[in-house]
Parts: C-alpha cells; sequence; structure tokens
C-alpha cells in the first residue's frame, strides 16, 4: 500500500455527485460499494475511490486514523 494515496484520501474532495466537496476519507461506505459495484471512474480519484472501498470493506477506515492527527 502506497502512503501517498492514504494521505490524499485524507486531502482530496469528491469533485461531483451527492458527497461533492466531502473527503474521500470521510465518504460512507453504502457510496463506496456503490462505485464498487457500477464501477469506479478511471484516474486518480477512480484509484481513490476504490482503495477507500478496500479499507472501508475490510474494516480497515482506522489505518488513517495517525494520518489525520498529523
Amino acid at each position: 500500500m502506497n502512503p501517498e494515496l492514504l494521505q490524499l484520501l485524507l486531502t482530496r474532495q469528491m469533485p461531483y455527485g451527492k458527497y461533492k466537496g466531502r473527503l474521500i476519507a470521510d465518504l460512507p461506505g453504502h457510496y463506496l460499494g456503490w462505485f464498487a459495484r457500477e464501477g469506479f471512474p478511471r484516474g486518480e480519484l477512480g484509484t481513490l475511490l476504490a482503495l477507500m472501498y478496500e479499507l472501508d470493506h475490510n474494516a480497515l477506515r482506522h489505518l488513517l486514523d495517525p494520518l489525520r492527527e498529523r
């Protein structure tokens, strides 16, 4: 797992949709699950959403807590 991608989860905002403006790390699991079923967008956004989905799905959101405190 790339540590830089983990940091990006805490700095990049969702650029569109119902959760526009919300940090990728703070997106709800059901929304991430929808992308997993329907397909992640291409590029960096898709990579970050897929990573956040894996963290959420595997109950690993807590791994981001130490990075939030920086």
